[in-house]
């Protein structure tokens, strides 16, 4: 298999989690703090099709910067998701042509089988 990429945010609960259990399975992978260094809507496109998600699956709707998002314009969204990382979904796992949104961080079992 190849190296992992996990963008997530490292005092997330979810993403520490994430990170144990790649850590207990001696899996190795980069990881990317996504709000120091934000992803461009190009990478945002490529990760969510990878994921086979849209853009408003990925969003946290709790965010106070959600609110008013036009979530059925995936563009708007998209171009939100790039300007605000905050809004993103965390963490997402890549690897070569597949990615997941570990939510729970499990999920990225899925991609090592």
């Amino acid at each position: 298999m190849n190296r992992l990429t996990v963008y997530e945010k490292p005092t997330c609960t979810t993403c520490r989690r994430l990170t144990a259990l790649l850590t207990e399975r001696g899996i190795e992978f980069e990881r990317v703090d996504y709000l120091l260094e934000p992803l461009n809507e190009s990478k945002l496109r490529a990760l969510l099709q990878k994921a086979g998600v849209r853009p408003r699956d990925v969003v946290r709707t709790k965010e106070p910067t959600a609110r008013g998002l036009p979530m059925d314009d995936d563009e708007a969204t998209l171009g939100a998701l790039a300007l605000h990382p905050e809004l993103l979904q965390r963490p997402i796992v890549e690897s070569d042509d597949r990615a997941v949104v570990a939510r729970p961080p499990e999920k990225v079992l899925e991609m090592l089988d």
